[in-house]
């Protein structure tokens, strides 16, 4: 079953993001995902649930659950967790479809 992740980014810092960014792709590529799109937030149609505003978002896609919860544990992932820190904070989570 295929999975999506989701990521909502609230950018603090562009040039450490676009550090984040030139690695990124390449941890989720050792686990079979890819990045499957990109974007800039708009606006809140409906916002019941309270959600903080963001800026962009990214979403990827894996093969299955195991394979992108090993990507977002993985060593190669933890080790962007520092300049992914100075440079957003980050909302991720999967979905099935």
């Amino acid at each position: 079953m295929t999975i999506k992740v989701i990521g909502l980014i609230q950018l603090h810092d562009l040039e450490a993001f676009e550090e984040y960014r030139a690695q990124v792709g390449a941890t989720v590529a050792l686990y079979e995902g890819k990045i499957t799109s990109r974007g800039s937030f708009k606006e809140f149609f409906w916002n019941e649930l309270g959600c903080e505003s963001f800026g962009a978002i990214v979403e990827l896609e894996f093969p299955d659950l195991e394979r992108s919860q090993s990507w977002a544990k993985s060593s190669e992932y933890q080790s962007l967790l520092a300049i992914r820190t100075k440079a957003m904070k980050l909302t991720l989570f999967s979905l099935s479809i």
